[in-house]
């Protein structure tokens, strides 16, 4: 396991426009070994943007991002480059169906990721298949149909599966329960959570539901704008945060007993 007192994650003056519009503004954060982060934001902050360009999806306009040792700014420049990176970095998106090929069992979609990151023998493949279904809880005929034959919770599960084969040394986590029933929701963060105290694998959530935020991490940060406004650990952040944007997010959460009426109104954020 890495040295959790040593960054896995340095993110420095990360910028990236689209056009004339700026996603992302100076961005500056680090993720330690063994840690977790939350990006936390509305729609249309930046933060997904950030984690695009950290699994290397996006290339920043300006700025660094050092992760694994080794700067991922600027692109691959041969295949072996792209491969390695994509094994050290893994993502699960919000739509597990639209991320899994329709084509591929759950095992199929497993072994080919294990042929492409770990090319052990067929045997050793499919015990770590196995090893892989029980962490993330798949029965062996969940992990024998293709995904229109699963349920949301467990494509989502398989997704998870798919991104632990090529044991990354960080996971994002790109609003991977927000799509999910409250129900399904909350076994799918149990493994979540589950996995991460086994492994101590590092994961960087991008979310906007403070609830996910409070269960998986340990550190938060608030964008707003394409800007951080705000960034402690969660605890300060959810329970005494400071900028007024921070805390229009934190009262827009509904209390218990909360009862919705016609003519209530949420909290104008932008104003």
């Amino acid at each position: 396991m890495a040295d959790s007192s040593s960054p896995m994650l340095t993110v420095s003056g990360l910028r990236k426009e689209f056009g004339d519009q700026v996603a992302v503004d100076d961005v500056d954060f680090e993720l330690m070994a063994g840690g977790s982060l939350a990006i936390v934001g509305e729609s249309g902050s930046g933060k997904t943007t950030v984690a695009r360009m950290i699994a290397g999806l996006e290339r920043p306009t300006r700025g660094t991002i050092i992760c694994c040792g080794r700067d991922r700014s600027v692109p691959a420049r041969s295949t072996r480059e792209r491969r390695r990176r994509g094994g050290e970095v893994q993502i699960v998106f919000q739509d597990p169906y639209s991320s899994l090929d329709p084509r591929q069992t759950a095992r199929a979609c497993l072994d080919e990721v294990l042929r492409l990151h770990q090319p052990d023998t067929h045997d050793v493949r499919r015990a770590r298949i196995g090893e892989l279904a029980e962490m993330v809880g798949l029965d062996d005929r969940q992990l024998s149909v293709r995904p229109v034959a699963l349920s949301g919770g467990q494509r989502q599960r398989v997704a998870i599966a798919r991104a632990l084969a090529a044991r990354p040394r960080l996971l994002i986590l790109d609003e991977s329960v927000s799509a999910l029933d409250v129900s399904i929701q909350a076994q799918v963060l149990n493994v979540l959570a589950d996995i991460r105290e086994e492994t101590g694998l590092p994961y960087l959530l991008i979310s906007h539901d403070l609830a996910v935020v409070r269960q998986l991490t340990e550190h938060a940060l608030v964008m707003r704008r394409g800007q951080i406004v705000e960034q402690g650990t969660t605890a300060q952040i959810l329970d005494s945060p400071q900028h007024p944007y921070t805390q229009a997010l934190r009262a827009s959460v509904p209390e218990p007993g909360w009862r919705p009426t016609r003519q209530a109104r949420g909290p104008m954020l932008d104003e």
